[in-house]
């Protein structure tokens, strides 16, 4: 749905206008102050004076129809305005009263009638129960709570799952000097959505910087095309997801269930689609502000120029922390450094340029130039921030800040700017930064290095989406197989993905001990010995395995405890046999069902411990093998594949490409399946074997 008009209303009508209601005074109020050009018309059904103007009784009464109508009437009112309205040839609503979905039954079937209403007549409606926009770009402000003073004008597009919090966000972009572009407190969202007012940020002008407030994603599939969009263009999408309580997946039989919640579906979703999580409303802000003022940056190599030690080590610290490099300066570097930094001082990376930059002002910004023109610097970090108190004579100040944004704007690279901690920028920091071109300045070396290193991030997503390395295309569904239903265990599971293609080690089923001794001697000594039964899922945690078996006598002891032990919870089980497979690293390679998004991927350490480690990285589908990859670099045990203490390292490369084809299996198997994992996917350098597989089948509708 296009928004354009919505938000660049040339005439405006307040219906339900009162000088009792604290929101239409403000809305009005808002309108008045913030520059909007065109005529504002009160509706009252009393008429009469309204704040202090004539009211009129009707949309219908007024001298000719209003771009938009921002409705204030009580709840079983609007839809009547909306009929109004709709007769007279308005298209566009604010409706600010509540009392809707968010109410109860009675309020849901009110909702669901105006949002009919507005598809039968093509009406374009924002809310109920929001507080509308500022769009500040424009000078269009129907926002029903007082705007915090000055209101800043910038390029960061603000988009709100909650009224209350506006306030705040506004209040606290303020303070560190942030401007936006547009805020839009979002409602019910009964027409116009979140990813609506998205996909006008990425084609907006005035917007670089889209910041998300989110209680929900309420259609995933949207919000993927939208935030792809947003990728390509290079437009970052900063968003604060609220709600992470960890809910597990309803698949109960695959080890993968207990890996994959809501959240973390959630969390690997938005790292795919180049969405920036943050953690905090500042966060939120500083992040956007940051990525506002400097656009994509080159690299994640960072030389830091402080005045502080104590600084350096926060930094050094925290850099590690994001992923950032602080390399060591260059031969030629190090040799400049030392005639500009005071012979107590250390030349290294991070930078102490000591306080003696109190005695020499030009100190920092020296340092400064022969750090940025390092060959082995992709970005240069500078401590410092404007001033807070005016003094009696500014012109010194202002000059000395003047100077300072000359050099940043003549660096080679780019400069961002950080202060030591969290604090307002004031009223002459801000005349300070609009007079000398000084740039932005993120508020504390913690939140700064949080908002330094999801921008790099950011970045890398963003040269790759512009690559072609987006994400992969969907598998061609074949279906699943005639009688896929309920649990199929190691024996069926692991035949499907041998037909498929897929790497899967060698196996037998045996009815009786003759026939498994006889398998195992055609395998070759040692073998492993299985129970095999439908629906048997976890077979180790019932004494269904038996490992090294290195003889005759040692299979038929190990097929009669085992199939004791399995029958137990399935008469008909029977034993499987495989060669033992040694050495190598246990991954898991599972795929399970989120309600939301779909199938999603987990790939971590496997073996009996995969719950207890938790150690998995998660996508969604679907996944090449280059995303693969990157999710196992994610991996806390992502040594092990590279032959720590002196294993054989694994091929990640053969690795990435079996998982890759795993994923795609898993796709073309339809919507009948709930889950597929693999656990152990054994990998021994460049061979990748699955030793063991189940697959869970969706129940049929009821």
């Amino acid at each position: 749905m296009s928004v354009e008009a919505l938000f660049n209303p040339r005439s405006i009508a307040l219906v339900g206008a009162t000088d009792k209601s604290g929101w239409s005074v403000s809305t009005l109020l808002n309108l008045r102050t913030h520059g909007f050009a065109g005529p504002v018309h009160l509706v009252n059904p009393r008429g009469g004076v309204v704040h202090g103007s004539p009211a009129f009784r009707s949309l219908t009464e007024l001298p000719s129809p209003v771009d938009l109508a921002y409705v204030m009437v009580p709840t079983a009112a609007v839809l009547g305005v909306l009929e109004e309205g709709a007769k007279l040839g308005i298209g566009c609503y604010v409706i600010l009263t509540a009392g809707f979905g968010e109410a109860g039954a009675e309020g849901a079937r009110l909702e669901a009638e105006i949002a009919g209403f507005a598809r039968e007549n093509g009406l374009t409606i924002l809310g109920p129960n929001g507080n509308g926009y500022i769009n500040a770009a424009a000078d269009v402000t129907p926002y029903g709570l007082p705007i915090p003073e000055p209101l800043l004008r910038g390029s960061v597009g603000v988009v709100l799952q909650s009224g209350a919090l506006a306030s705040s966000v506004l209040g606290f972009a303020q303070a560190r000097n942030v401007g936006i572009s547009l805020l839009t407190s979002m409602g019910n969202e009964s027409v116009v959505t979140v990813t609506d007012v998205v996909d006008h940020l990425v084609d907006d002008p005035a917007t670089r910087v889209i910041a998300l407030f989110l209680e929900t994603i309420r259609n995933p599939a949207e919000f993927s095309r939208v935030a792809r969009r947003a990728l390509v263009a290079g437009k970052p999408i900063v968003a604060l997801k609220i709600g992470r309580s960890r809910l597990a997946s309803h698949t109960a039989q695959a080890h993968t269930g207990a890996l994959v919640g809501d959240d973390d579906v959630i969390d690997a979703a938005m790292r795919q689609l180049g969405v920036i999580r943050v953690r905090s409303l500042e966060d939120l802000i500083i992040t956007s502000g940051l990525l506002a003022a400097t656009g994509p940056l080159p690299g994640r190599r960072v030389g830091v120029v402080t005045p502080s030690g104590g600084a350096s080590e926060i930094i050094a610290d925290r850099a590690e922390d994001e992923g950032l490099e602080l390399p060591p300066f260059s031969a030629a570097t190090v040799e400049r450094l030392a005639g500009i930094v005071p012979s107590f001082g250390t030349v290294q990376n991070p930078l102490d340029v000591t306080g003696y930059v109190l005695v020499d002002r030009t100190l920092l910004g020296r340092a400064l130039e022969t750090v940025a023109a390092d060959p082995g610097i992709d970005l240069v970090m500078l401590l410092s921030e404007p001033p807070r108190i005016a003094p009696a004579d500014p012109a010194p100040v202002l000059a000395m800040y003047e100077t300072s944004s000359r050099r940043i704007a003549e660096s080679p690279v780019p400069v961002v700017v950080v202060s030591n901690v969290l604090t307002d920028v004031t009223e002459f920091g801000r005349q300070v930064q609009r007079e000398t071109g000084f740039p932005y300045v993120m508020g504390g070396i913690e939140h700064g290095l949080t908002a330094l290193g999801a921008a790099v991030r950011w970045s890398e997503a963003h040269r790759r989406a512009l690559a072609g390395g987006g994400p992969a295309g969907r598998a061609a569904v074949t279906g699943a197989p005639d009688g896929a239903h309920g649990v199929w265990a190691e024996h069926r599971a692991a035949a499907l993905l041998a037909a498929a293609g897929l790497p899967v080690v060698p196996s037998e089923t045996a009815a009786d001990e003759a026939a498994a001794v006889a398998a195992a001697e055609r395998f070759g000594y040692p073998v492993v010995l299985k129970a095999a039964a439908e629906g048997l899922g976890h077979k180790s945690d019932i004494g269904g395995v038996r490992l090294g078996l290195s003889g005759p006598e040692a299979v038929r002891q190990a097929y009669r405890e085992v199939v004791a032990a399995a029958r137990a919870h399935a008469p008909d089980a029977g034993v499987l046999i495989q060669p033992q497979r040694g050495g190598g690293i246990e991954l898991l390679a599972g795929v399970v069902r989120d309600p939301a998004w779909g199938l999603t991927l987990a790939v971590g350490l496997g073996g009996v411990w995969v719950e207890v480690l938790r150690d998995a990285a998660l996508r969604v589908l679907p996944v090449d093998a280059d995303e693969v990859r990157r999710a196992l670099s994610e991996l806390r045990g992502a040594a092990l594949l590279d032959g720590a203490r002196g294993t054989e390292p694994a091929d990640l490369d053969a690795v990435a490409d079996v998982v890759a084809r795993i994923a795609a299996f898993a796709e073309s198997l339809g919507d009948d399946l709930e889950s597929l994992e693999i656990n152990p996917l054994l990998v021994t350098g460049s061979r990748v074997e699955a030793l063991d597989a189940l697959i869970t089948w969706r129940p049929p509708p009821s």
